[in-house]
């Protein structure tokens, strides 16, 4: 899987709203994407995180004419250029995302280690859903420079903040991650194929 995450402030959220649903009416082409999550959090950034099979396919989707078209359109309604994270390195954990979910948060970090961040996320995921069901599930997805994108979504915010109180991320965990920015998508909305 790839992932490509799409960033950018906007005050004209309705109308990127309705551009995206445009978009997604589209006829899907080859190479298409396999789906994405969508939001806006309260200070107007718009977060995007769409999956493709490959980055092969998301390069054959981006030079789409109907694609280009789109992408600039998008552009105009944002306040100032997007910012793009290519990631070929995607961990889908428990059950992924969904499009049930009723809450969104999107952690965008650094790490010197990705390989010792995986190991360790993946040492506890058989605990987080015994100590939080309110987590579904989510992706976790690198770039060639050590940035990271963690999606989890979440049945609903309220859970998830209860959640939070009573439990933290693994300590080595941590220690592994650093300059952490949290996205929190409060009313997201999903697109699948």
């Amino acid at each position: 899987m790839f992932i490509q995450v799409i960033k950018a402030k906007t005050s004209r959220q309705d109308e990127a709203r309705a551009l995206l649903q445009e978009w997604n009416d589209i006829p899907d082409v080859d190479g298409g994407p396999l789906g994405g999550t969508f939001g806006f959090t309260d200070d107007g950034t718009f977060i995007g995180v769409v999956r493709f099979e490959s980055r092969e396919t998301a390069r054959a989707n981006s030079d789409q004419a109907e694609t280009d078209a789109m992408a600039q359109r998008m552009t105009e309604l944002m306040d100032g250029p997007p910012e793009y994270y290519d990631c070929d390195d995607v961990t889908v954990w428990l059950d992924g995302g969904s499009d049930d979910a009723g809450f969104v948060q999107v952690i965008i970090g650094k790490t010197d280690d990705a390989d010792r961040l995986k190991e360790v996320m993946g040492d506890d995921s058989n605990d987080v859903q015994q100590e939080r069901p309110d987590i579904i599930g989510g992706t976790f997805a690198l770039t060639d420079d050590g940035t990271f994108i963690n999606t989890i979504a979440f049945t609903d915010e309220a859970s998830a903040r209860e959640g939070e109180k009573n439990s933290s991320p693994p300590e080595e965990m941590q220690t592994v991650m650093r300059d952490l920015q949290y996205f929190d998508l409060r009313d997201p909305w999903f697109e699948s194929r």
